[in-house]
């Protein structure tokens, strides 16, 4: 399944009005629960932004305690495919889309079996609106931005959605995890 996992603020938004999003950064009980996220991916599906703020993984001075270092090895080993307008070359484990957000996604879900998570907000929310991401994880942060970009993009039909799991982690952060429903 497609799965978009994301943290946001109390009111809706992945970043702040000026782009920041330091305030989710994870303590290290929402690390361990990404770093069991990654491990269990077949494919990381990303815009080039992403891409490049991920790229820091590469840098072996993240490497200093057993979990980055576990993440670290997950991530670069991670099928990634990359949706850039202005990249013509990727690391090895990664490729460039070199066909429409539909098609890629229709041949790549297809193509593996297990799941798959799309990160970046302009990327998932194409995705969202064709109705490709069925599970939905939202870590919500104890902080109003007042503004910014919003996690759910704007969308011409409804997308009904179930509430499969709730979980509070340290320092107020709740995950919120709903399946598309039918």
């Amino acid at each position: 399944m497609l799965i978009i996992s994301m943290g946001v603020s109390a009111d809706g938004f992945i970043n702040d009005r000026d782009g920041r999003f330091a305030w989710t950064a994870p303590d290290d009980e929402t690390f361990a629960w990404h770093l069991d996220g990654v491990e269990q991916l077949e494919t990381y599906v990303l815009g080039r932004r992403l891409y490049e703020d991920m790229r820091v993984w590469h840098d072996p001075a993240m490497r200093g305690a057993p979990d980055r270092t576990r993440f670290a090895d997950a991530w670069m080993a991670l099928p990634k495919l990359v949706f850039s307008r202005t990249l013509t070359e990727v690391d090895p484990s990664a490729r460039l889309a070199a066909r429409p957000l539909a098609d890629e996604l229709t041949e790549l879900l297809a193509s593996v079996d297990g799941d798959v998570q799309i990160g970046g907000a302009t990327l998932a929310g194409q995705a969202i609106e064709a109705g490709f991401v069925e599970e939905f994880r939202l870590l919500r942060h104890p902080i109003v931005v007042g503004g910014g970009t919003p996690f759910f993009p704007a969308v011409a039909h409804d997308v009904r959605l179930e509430l499969v799991e709730t979980r509070r982690f340290a320092g107020d952060v709740v995950l919120e995890r709903y399946r598309r429903s039918v």
